[in-house]
């Protein structure tokens, strides 16, 4: 009790000694406080945006919190005066001015009471001050959907490590850094998608022929799982239908010695979700040959380092993945490494794929920050793999990113131009997107399309080494480039038909035999799969009534009576090559149905589902469940029964 009362006594002799309380000078402390507190709030936001607020506790607001704030920022002089007041043995608010001298230190504009030791005040080390914001890039990253650290939102360096959280005030580096937090759905995103309205039902008698471009990806497939995954149905735009079937493996027959470099099938069965309509499925089975026949492979790995690419499933996945890839490669390849945020950079010249470790160094010391400079980035690469080339040898770029390409980039159709016309180099370019949020699918599936490569998006851990390592032969080694598929439908046998899928690989008719219209492209061991629905004459699942005077002559195909339902028509180059080559052959009305056709039928029913598709009636993801289920067949690396629970799951979302 009496050392309690000695402290009383010396805190009132103090208080007494204290000079008068000054009105006028307590606003003047009080503006300048104020005032020091709102800079420091406005450098630290100039450098990111805020973090979501996830902290321990909640930030204070008002006074309050800038209180605090200067108590944890601000240097103080030893000697600090306070008011005559009585309350301020027990309640008040203590300003502190920055660097300034002596002055009046309660404040009576505080909105709510703290509590004020008697004890002496012990005062922390200062934070460091805030370094520096760079200029702003000519446009910001979009905002984020899912778990999002934008501490380094500006940062320019693409291939050097640059100091965490730069830019940005100490006070909120810890709390920026601790955020990886992953949201169960996707708002608030600037997601594109590459996709067009469905292919609707043909007459044959008007349009008896269609014509369409290959397509080998499977970017979609894993794009509708992520979003199911995270607990939401896909945008339907996200959705293609053909990708999701040719995600899967199929036991295709494969060609003979000597052959064309693909082999086609054809197999018809009935519709499952329409009993008076039969389904053509087209296959095409790729040669693969031996590894140790494959040419060498010269791969620039193409990086985005931008600020958006810092989530765990976009940079430090994409490390991952390509160090997955590296052990599949021969002492022949040779590997370089090209990076791009606010500018672009080489980050290791053209290496020997045997030197691992040097390369997964330089992997390593990649860091995301700044802005998306994507075209500066590719014609660095293209630079560098015009100079890794020798004849024979195949020269690809692996573009990795997730798609936000926000500066350089005024005429994305001009990008695209300048993409295609780098293919007649014979350098291949491949798309690789990681993460979601602000995913370009659309501009990743144009530059792929363009550049005579593929498109993939990598989600997990599991697909890159799908990607990478399992079809890595496919994925890299061309085999046969502008490979078009032409059917013409026999009228007699098909009075209307429609293509599952390729919205956005459709050709036009003249365009099957011009050499000069660009296509997609087979690699090794690849397969693809096509699917029409056809509805014979006088079939009560017709659509359209017959015209009162009929077709005009001239768009009438000559009827050929018999069990042909069709005639396909292939074209393709070999690598390398101008000129294309033609393979033809009937389509046969009975074929033997095999267990992959249906499980191929039972994704095209799943994926219409998820676009919405009028044509499915009543069928639904029980049937479509049923279907796949029944016909998993081989599945020794659990895909199949993957997309089964992948369905369940969408059940469940669309109810």
């Amino acid at each position: 009790m009496t050392r309690d009362t000695d402290d009383l006594a010396r805190l009132k002799a103090a208080l007494q000694q204290a000079p008068a309380s000054d009105p006028a000078a307590k606003m003047v402390a009080m503006d300048r406080a104020m005032e020091a507190f709102e800079k420091l709030q406005g450098a630290a936001q100039d450098s990111a945006p805020p973090p979501r607020p996830i902290q321990d506790r909640a930030r204070l607001a008002g006074i309050l919190r800038g209180v605090r704030h200067m108590f944890e920022t601000l240097k103080l002089k030893p000697a600090l005066a306070v008011t005559t007041s009585a309350a301020a043995l027990f309640v008040g608010v203590v300003i502190l001015l920055p660097q300034g001298g002596f002055g009046p230190g309660l404040s009576d504009r505080a909105p709510a009471p703290l509590a004020v030791d008697v004890a002496p005040l012990v005062l922390a080390e200062p934070a460091p001050a805030p370094l520096p914001a760079p200029a702003p890039a000519a446009k910001m990253a979009p905002a984020e959907a899912r778990s999002r650290a934008q501490a380094s939102a500006d940062m320019e360096a693409p291939s050097v490590e640059a100091p965490a959280n730069y830019g940005m005030a100490a006070a909120e580096s810890a709390v920026v850094g601790a955020i990886n937090t992953p949201q169960a759905s996707l708002p608030d995103t600037t997601e594109t998608f590459a996709n067009a309205e469905a292919n609707p039902v043909r007459i044959t008698a008007a349009e008896p022929v269609s014509t369409f471009s290959v397509d080998v990806d499977t970017a979609s497939y894993a794009i509708v799982r992520d979003a199911l995954m995270a607990g939401t149905l896909p945008d339907a735009q996200a959705v293609r239908v053909e990708e999701m079937v040719n995600y899967f493996p199929y036991d295709y027959p494969a060609p003979d010695a000597g052959t064309a470099p693909f082999r086609p099938s054809v197999t018809v069965m009935p519709t499952p979700w329409n009993p008076n309509t039969r389904l053509v499925q087209i296959a095409l089975q790729g040669r693969m040959p031996a590894v140790a026949d494959r040419p060498p492979l010269n791969l620039v790995f193409l990086i985005d380092t931008s600020g958006s690419m810092q989530d765990a499933d976009k940079l430090p996945l994409l490390r991952q993945s390509l160090g997955l890839m590296l052990g599949q490669l021969r002492a022949e390849d040779q590997v370089a490494i090209v990076a791009y945020a606010g500018s672009a950079g080489q980050v290791l010249p053209p290496t020997p794929a045997v030197e691992r470790v040097t390369i997964l160094a330089a992997l390593d010391r990649l860091e995301a920050g700044g802005s998306t400079a994507g075209a500066e980035g590719l014609e660095l690469a293209y630079r560098v793999a015009e100079t890794m080339g020798g004849k024979g040898e195949v020269s690809r770029i692996l573009l990795a990113t997730d798609g936000d390409f926000n500066v350089g980039i005024d005429d994305p159709e001009g990008l695209e131009a300048y993409v295609a016309r780098k293919r007649d180099t014979g350098v291949y370019l491949s798309i690789l997107g990681f993460g979601r949020g602000n995913l370009d699918d659309a501009v990743m599936q144009s530059l792929a399309q363009n550049g005579n490569g593929t498109a993939a998006y990598i989600d997990t851990l599991q697909e890159a080494r799908k990607v990478l390592v399992d079809q890595l032969t496919g994925a890299l080694l061309p085999i046969a480039n502008d490979v078009k598929i032409q059917v013409e439908w026999n009228p007699a046998a098909v009075a209307e038909y429609r293509l599952i899928g390729y919205e956005t690989r459709a050709l036009r008719r003249e365009d099957f035999n011009n050499d000069a219209v660009d296509a997609g492209e087979i690699g090794a061991g690849h397969q693809v799969t096509a699917i029409y629905e056809v509805t014979a004459p006088g079939s009560p699942a017709l659509l359209n009534d017959p015209l009162r005077y009929g077709a005009p002559e001239a768009s009438v195909a000559p009827q050929t009576q018999g069990p042909e339902l069709g005639f396909l028509r292939l074209r393709y180059k070999a690598p390398g090559e101008d000129v294309s080559a033609l393979r033809e052959t009937p389509i046969l009305a009975d074929t033997p149905v095999t267990v992959d056709a249906r499980f191929a039928a039972a994704i095209a029913g799943f994926g219409q589902l998820l676009r919405g598709s009028a044509y499915l009636g009543a069928w639904d993801y029980a049937q479509a469940i049923d279907l796949a289920s029944d016909n998993r067949g081989d599945d020794p690396f659990g895909y199949r029964i993957e997309a089964v629970n992948l369905m369940r799951l969408a059940q469940s979302l669309a109810r």
